[in-house]
């Protein structure tokens, strides 16, 4: 890539708009100080000062100095943080420099584990942090992703229509398979797929301490290639003091969730054991999308000051109602809630749903995570994992189903001929199984020293999955015998990274930053050879995705940034799975420039952020038939997202705060060929082909926004109003207004209140009123245009989210 090339992108991404950012020169007031251990009178670096009800902070620098400007007044409470220190509030005046002695921890903190896969505030990267109190105050019961949607460039759905059961998560327009998620530093997304299943996760909010979300290529991390985000999941740490929580929630559509957790607290001043359970039960919006979820959560381990060692179990099964086939379009005026899944007809037309077509799946997560701080410049952080996975979902599938999923072809069973009769099909039942093992090592070593800070570390993980299909009742038999298994694919993926990254402070001011991962993957599975004959396929990748960047210090409470990067992802399953090694698409890549701006003031904050992803062979649904008559993703050789991110916080009273973010964004392909089906009632079968140029990136809007007007009117009692907008969205990539999700604006109520009542830590009321306005919106939805006879066809399927509804809980903390 030549100069000039990264020079227009930069120009394209707005850098040099950041010359005419207002910078924010006054004369400065101050608060200083210097930090120490209390045992060893040693100067303590990295930790976090901030002014109490205020955005003001400062990280401590090698010597354990910290520097606060641009404040006015004369005495501030402050509070100081650190991982290896037990928290430490002090009054500072101005003008006079404080030392403040920390108090060691008789134990090491979790935040070690997971040093090596977050960023911080000097970094050039995207982020956005949620602390456990963020995440507690909006839990009543549904999935992970709606507690992350006032994030920006976020947009959630669900296929209930509810948040509850299966959800899903955009951030940028990029699906759940280009957001690489991790909890405690451990690969969460399927290893085949890359999806992420929150069903299979439910009520993980309650043993979540802090998530941190990162935009674009991120910081290098486990798992799929982060090509839109990435999600940071850090489980709850040791609480030192013994608990119990109980916590319940009802609401609409008969959503209930109730919570038991408990805490040990520190054993013998060493050991600890925490746990969980959870159950959620929901009827959905959408006709008959029940949901019923189980889930634990196990934490033990020893802590030592030095080491720890912690074990992890978190299990989750479920039971839902198949909801992930939409609303027809022509249904949306007429019944927003009809699911058609499971539905058939008797002999005497009458239509009938099949109770039990259900998604049937547990998954448990196994974790051993060791952690050491070898001296104060050094930690190690180790972790062995394995999570099983086992499942399936059931269909009833009627002999004239119009996909052919009821003719005996289908199932390898030779047509059946009774007297003069000769039977092609038949009603009957299947279940598709997923049984699944996934194994592996992640590692990690943290080094700071005088102005530089180096991490080293990677991962090798192991899968092994089973897919199987089996009958388990047919109307005619035929002989086939009970649990008739009529499809196996066995596949094994191996994948191993080592990344390391490093940061350099120049200057106070001037930090510099550099991250290199080297990736490689082994796939085997059952797809086509070049005859297209079933055979085992192997495929092999190597990657190499580096990215640097540079931030600067305008003054204390003033930073920009810029960063650039290079990314890869290799295709899922179903890429390789219904393609030929002739017809395999490429891996995708894809080139990333960040450059923002950030500033923090006593009651105000404000961030912008300009990106510029830039891709190559980004795979794209285009309808085009391959050599195995399979629809598979497709790459398109040049596609782009561009926009500008803003946050803003402000404290306007002192019991009045407003937050908002805005991303105004572009999202096209230069070039898109679209192939259409066409056929006719004499069997004639032909694609039409379509090119358009510079379409939009579909389920990619160009405005997102969200706002959280957050009032205090007494000290226990808290509400919330947010908003979220959400522009328009295409259903597949050729911008056509017939085939879009409408633009939506949602609002929604919450209410806490917290009640003293003695022999109780805190017993909290929650109220909470989703789309308070009762607005009709779709969050989700596909499209299969096409031909019939010569006349054009657009079969479009929505997702409706569910209208004015209610959930109100409590929490009783012991």
């Amino acid at each position: 890539m030549n100069l000039l090339k990264i020079t227009n992108i930069i120009r394209r991404t707005g850098l040099a708009a950041m010359l005419f950012f207002p910078v924010i020169l006054y004369a400065q007031e101050s608060i200083f100080g210097i930090l120490k251990d209390k045992d060893t009178g040693e100067p303590i670096m990295g930790a976090i000062v901030h002014i109490d009800s205020t955005f003001f902070f400062s990280v401590s620098d090698l010597k354990g100095g910290f520097k606060i400007s641009g404040i006015k007044g004369n005495d501030f409470p402050i509070t100081v943080t650190h991982i290896s220190y037990k928290a430490e509030k002090k009054i500072l005046s101005k003008g006079s420099e404080i030392l403040v002695e920390m108090t060691p921890q008789s134990y090491l903190s979790e935040e070690v584990n997971i040093s090596a896969t977050r960023v911080d505030n000097r970094s050039a990267v995207a982020y956005s942090d949620l602390n456990k109190t963020e995440i507690e105050k909006h839990n009543l019961g549904q999935d992970l992703p709606f507690l992350l949607n006032m994030t920006p460039s976020v947009v959630v759905t669900s296929d209930g229509g509810t948040g509850v059961g299966y959800t899903g998560i955009r951030i940028r327009g990029s699906d759940a398979t280009r957001v690489n998620v991790t909890i405690n530093g451990i690969p969460v997304n399927d290893a085949e797929s890359h999806q992420v299943y929150w069903v299979d996760l439910p009520d993980i909010a309650s043993s979540v301490e802090n998530i941190q979300i990162q935009r674009g290529l991120g910081s290098s991390t486990n798992g799929a290639g982060a090509f839109g985000g990435s999600i940071n999941i850090l489980s709850n740490k040791l609480t030192a003091e013994p608990f119990a929580h109980i916590s319940s929630s009802a609401g609409s559509f008969n959503t209930f969730k109730n919570t038991v957790m408990f805490g040990s607290g520190l054993l013998s001043n060493v050991f600890a054991i925490e746990g969980r359970l959870s159950k959620i039960n929901s009827e959905g919006y959408i006709d008959r999308a029940s949901s019923d979820l189980h889930s634990f959560y196990l934490s033990g381990g020893y802590y030592g000051k030095k080491n720890s060692l912690r074990a992890i179990i978190l299990s989750g099964k479920e039971k839902t109602y198949q909801a992930w086939y939409g609303v027809p379009q022509d249904s949306l005026e007429t019944n927003r809630t009809y699911n058609p899944a499971g539905e058939y007809y008797d002999a005497q037309g009458n239509i009938h749903y099949y109770d039990n077509q259900t998604d049937n799946y547990q998954q448990d997560y196994y974790q051993l995570i060791y952690s050491a701080s070898l001296n104060q410049n050094l930690n190690i952080n180790a972790a062995l994992h394995y999570t099983k996975g086992k499942g399936y979902y059931e269909e009833y599938e009627p002999h004239d189903d119009i996909y052919g999923n009821g003719l005996l072809s289908t199932y390898g069973i030779h047509d059946f001929i009774f007297g003069n009769d000769t039977n092609k099909s038949t009603d009957l039942i299947r279940q598709r199984w997923l049984d699944n093992d996934f194994y592996g090592f992640t590692f990690s070593a943290n080094h700071s020293q005088n102005k530089f800070h180096f991490t080293l570390g990677g991962a090798w993980n192991q899968y092994k999955g089973k897919h199987y299909d089996e009958i388990i009742w047919m109307k005619n038999n035929f002989g086939i015998p009970p649990d008739y298994r009529y499809s196996i694919n066995d596949a094994n993926k191996e994948d191993f990274n080592v990344f390391a990254k490093f940061n350099y402070d120049i200057t106070n001011q001037f930090n510099v930053f550099g991250d290199l991962q080297f990736r490689t993957i082994a796939y085997e599975f059952a797809g086509f050879d070049n005859d297209l004959n079933n055979a085992k396929q192997k495929v092999s990748l190597n990657f190499l995705n580096p990215k640097t960047g540079i931030s600067f210090a305008i003054t204390s409470n003033q930073r920009i940034y810029s960063s650039l990067g290079i990314g890869h992802k290799e295709p899922v399953r179903d890429d390789y799975v219904l393609s030929s090694p002739s017809s395999r698409p490429k891996p995708e890549e894809m080139f990333d420039v960040e450059t923002g701006y950030k500033f923090t003031g006593k009651k105000i904050k404000f961030g912008v952020n300009c990106y510029y992803m830039n891709y190559k062979n980004q795979l794209v649904l285009t309808g085009k038939i391959n050599d195995v008559g399979a629809y598979p993703r497709q790459n398109v050789d040049k596609s782009y997202r561009t926009g500008v991110e803003a946050e803003i916080g402000w404290n306007i009273f002192k019991n009045l705060d407003v937050s908002g973010n805005l991303t105004i964004s572009k999202n096209k392909i230069q070039i898109f060929e679209q192939y259409i089906d066409s056929s006719d009632d004499f069997g004639n079968y032909t694609q039409k082909l379509i090119t358009h140029t510079n379409s939009n990136i579909s389920f990619s809007p160009d405005i997102i926004a969200a706002f959280v007007l957050g009032y205090t009117p007494i000290s226990n009692i808290t509400l919330d109003l947010s908003s979220k907008y959400v522009g328009k969205q295409f259903l597949d990539n050729t911008s056509n207004k017939e085939r879009m999700l409408k633009s939506y604006l949602i609002n929604d109520l919450l209410i806490n209140y917290h009640i003293h009542i003695k022999k109780f830590n805190d017993v909290e009321l929650k109220f909470a009123v989703y789309n308070l306005f009762n607005q009709k919106y779709e969050s989700n939805g596909y499209t299969y245009p096409h031909y019939k006879n010569g006349e054009f066809s657009n079969s479009n399927y929505y997702f409706p989210q569910a209208k004015v509804s209610f959930m109100v809980g409590v929490v009783v903390k012991i």
